[in-house]
């Protein structure tokens, strides 16, 4: 499989152009996360006209700081609901395929230091691949202790039982996002970063469109549209909010906010290409332990958060659960020393209408689409492996309420999208270091832009700088080091050396201000562990 169009511009002076052009739109989304991108993609493909705004940079807030696995959801096996993780290990299997070059099988170790958590947890990991049926990625071994080591040769030896084995799925998430915004874009859409939606546009008490405005130059923009699509994450609620006032109506709050923490430390910590499971943690929480490009990913937590900051602050507490975790798998155990970047998601789980409580371990991972008495649209929860379905669930609700022409039949299911390319027997995959094995059929595209064999550092050349501006969105130093290279949260300092050397190529090919010194600021935050 391979996409062998040649890489479309995405020139911002043309793009402000497109959207301040007179017109009206099948559908206007607002949120440039992995649910927004992904309605906007399947309502390409089906053939209606489509805009979406992003207030920051795809992906810039939850979509980018996932755990970064595509999973069928064994904690959801656990709690008996089997038709969520039907559904995503079919999600799964269909995201593997479409974009092999940025989603691949990786295989998990869940170790066993209790004699009855082996077939315990393996009869349960034998169901998950009988779900999966024909779309499983492999079988699931039960492991004696030996083999349990030779898997993970850095787990913790000491009263070490065996373990079971099986297979999932790992991502690049930024990158993915970026995937599905230009596989729109190849699809007649119009995409824009840096783009807020600052009110919603009321006719006979219908939304009729939105108004928004470009960060960059401050001038506003009204869209008109048939249908708008509130997909803002765990900002939903904002907007929800501005739509219930024009319509004299009270809103209840949709989102209970969810703190996820991530620590990154060097491979050797785990120097394996298996991931680590730890399903039930001393406080029953659940720990992961994945090679990611060239690193180790320690997490993950889930901790109510009232807030709901762009760049959110982790808490002490979270940081010293997932060392002290860490510590109690591994025999050698990281440090806060260790950390290379530390880095922090709001995940909107759904909360139940009337639920005033603070735990967010109950509430919903499934994904929620609502209309408004005014015909505004609503979604959010669900997970990034469901995104494809998630957005043809708000297409049919469109289409149920009258906001789209007729039920054109989806397209995404067996739609690669942008640099899909099978990936070939010893070649790099996510769990490797960042390369161009990430642009996958683009891969010759990039190689043949100037700077190709200057290397800044981490695997980023002036190449994917230039690349990135001219090709990929890119308008500021952050979204080159955080997105489209992932440097910021695998090495936080080593992105903040290069902020400088990346601005200046960036600020050559955009001719905008790089914002060198707001990124360094950031990667100060990224490098340093409160408390």
């Amino acid at each position: 499989m391979t996409t062998d169009l040649l890489p479309r511009p995405t020139h911002r002076a043309e793009l402000m152009a497109r959207l301040g052009e007179p017109r009206r739109y099948d559908v206007a989304v607002i949120g440039g996360g992995a649910t927004g991108l992904g309605v906007a993609l399947d309502a390409a493909a089906r053939g209606f006209s489509v805009v979406l705004v992003e207030s920051h940079d795809f992906a810039k807030g939850t979509s980018s700081r996932a755990t970064k696995l595509v999973h069928g959801g064994v904690r959801y096996l656990a709690q008996g609901n089997i038709s969520l993780v039907r559904e995503a290990l079919h999600e799964r299997a269909t995201l593997l395929r479409n974009a092999p070059h940025l989603a691949q099988p990786l295989p998990f170790v869940m170790p066993s230091y209790r004699l009855w958590e082996t077939p315990f947890y393996g009869a349960g990991l034998k169901m998950y691949d009988a779900l999966a049926g024909q779309a499983g990625l492999g079988a699931t071994e039960f492991l004696g202790r030996e083999a349990a080591l030779r898997h993970l040769p850095n787990a913790q030896p000491q009263g070490l039982r065996g373990g079971v084995k099986y297979w999932d799925g790992q991502f690049d998430d930024a990158r993915l996002a970026l995937a599905l915004a230009r596989t729109a874009a190849a699809r007649g859409a119009l995409l824009v970063n840096y783009c807020a939606a600052t009110g919603l546009v009321h006719e006979d008490g219908k939304v009729a469109g939105l108004l928004c405005q470009d960060r960059e130059t401050g001038r506003e923009y009204r869209l008109q549209a048939g249908c708008v699509v509130n997909a803002a994450g765990v900002w939903v609620d904002e907007l929800r909010q501005k739509d219930g006032e024009a319509g004299g109506r009270a809103t209840r709050p949709l989102v209970a906010p969810s703190q996820g923490t991530h620590l990154v430390v060097d491979r050797s910590f785990s120097p394996t290409d298996h991931a680590i499971l730890v399903p039930r943690t001393a406080d029953g929480r659940v720990l992961f332990v994945v090679p990611w490009l060239g690193k180790t990913i320690l997490g993950t937590t889930d901790t109510p958060r009232h807030d709901l900051a762009r760049e959110p602050d982790a808490f002490a507490a979270d940081i010293e659960f997932i060392l002290g975790e860490s510590a109690r798998y591994l025999r050698r155990a990281p440090t806060r020393a260790d950390v290379r970047s530390l880095w922090v998601g709001l995940r909107p789980l759904v909360r139940p209408q009337g639920d005033d409580g603070d735990s967010t371990k109950g509430l919903s991972r499934e994904h929620t689409v609502l209309v408004s008495r005014s015909r505004l649209v609503t979604v959010t929860g669900g997970k990034w492996t469901t995104y494809r379905a998630m957005a043809e669930d708000v297409l049919d609700k469109c289409f149920e309420h009258g906001l789209l022409p007729r039920a054109r039949p989806g397209a995404t299911v067996h739609l690669p999208l942008v640099g899909a390319r099978e990936r070939q027997p010893g070649q790099p995959g996510i769990s490797d270091p960042p390369g161009l094995h990430a642009y996958g059929s683009e891969e010759d595209a990039v190689a043949a832009l100037p700077g190709a064999q200057r290397e800044l550092g981490g695997g980023l050349t002036e190449a994917m700088v230039r690349f990135a501006a001219r090709h990929e969105y890119a308008r500021t130093v952050e979204d080159v080091l955080a997105r489209r290279s992932r440097l910021l949260f695998l090495d936080a300092r080593q992105a903040g050396a290069l902020a400088t050397e990346a601005g200046a190529i960036l600020q050559q090919e955009t001719g905008a201000d790089p914002q060198v010194v707001a990124f360094s600021a950031l990667a100060r935050h990224y490098g340093q562990l409160p408390g």
